[in-house]
């Protein structure tokens, strides 16, 4: 079974011997629903790559304070992934962010294709979007990961193209493409970015702004996948082709 993982914003003074202490939610979510307790041993990251393991001296409902028996600062990742994730009507786009983040996805863009059902304005955007971020931090715990991803405000198809332009390598998952994602080599380093359409896929306008700012089409499979499914299978498949996830590890 693995370490319960709790976040801790400032972990930029912890040393081996010293302390750390956990407040707040987070402080009730270990002693009251958890039910951490003296001795056991956890690990609290900051969101940012820093790991801190310790050992648990205190746990009070307001107040968690553990000793640290090591400190874990993660490199940075190589190469950076982007998942730009289409809005989905329901909870998919939710669904989608929990795995994406599970599987390790740095940065997810939310995108507001011409084909989503959804249509958020400036409220629901706003709503929508710390829901992500929201769903994002739960299932990077979760994951135990010690840098969490990324969740951009939404941005619309010629903000997703000047992203595009920048990349090392931009893919754009289409049913008809006639290259298959895995047949693409992945840099070693730079970032990489995947865009997910919505149910309805990617319109023809989309896929000429894409191409002329650089990205490339790439088919995922024999089947078609849902959006909430279709960029987490295709992250899974970079991440598998990187240093990333040499022996198991996030990272090389």
């Amino acid at each position: 079974m693995g370490l319960h993982t709790f976040l801790a914003p400032a972990l930029d003074d912890a040393v081996v011997g010293g302390e750390v202490r956990i407040t707040g939610t987070e402080a009730h979510h270990a002693a009251q629903v958890l039910r951490v307790r003296p001795g056991e041993l956890i690990d609290v990251v900051d969101g940012a790559g820093r790991r801190v393991h310790g050992d648990v001296t205190s746990a009070e409902r307001s107040h968690v304070t553990i000793r640290v028996i090591s400190v874990i600062d993660e490199p940075d990742p190589r190469p950076r992934l982007t998942v730009v994730q289409a809005l989905a009507k329901s909870d998919r786009g939710e669904r989608a962010v929990e795995t994406l983040t599970e599987v390790g996805v740095d940065v997810i863009v939310p995108w507001a294709a011409a084909h989503s059902v959804v249509r958020w304005d400036s409220e629901r955007s706003r709503r929508g979007v710390d829901r992500w971020r929201s769903t994002a931090h739960a299932a990077g715990k979760q994951a135990r990961r010690a840098r969490l991803p990324h969740v951009t405000d939404v941005h619309v198809t010629d903000e997703v193209a000047r992203l595009v332009s920048t990349a090392t390598l931009a893919l754009v998952l289409d049913e008809e493409a006639g290259t298959p994602l895995s047949a693409y080599d992945v840099p070693a380093d730079g970032d990489v970015i995947l865009i997910v359409g919505p149910e309805g896929g990617v319109s023809d306008a989309e896929r000429e702004v894409f191409a002329a700012a650089g990205a490339l089409p790439a088919r995922l499979g024999p089947t078609v996948l849902r959006t909430s499914t279709a960029g987490t299978v295709a992250a899974g498949i970079v991440l598998s082709s990187t240093g990333r996830w040499r022996d198991g590890r996030m990272n090389p």
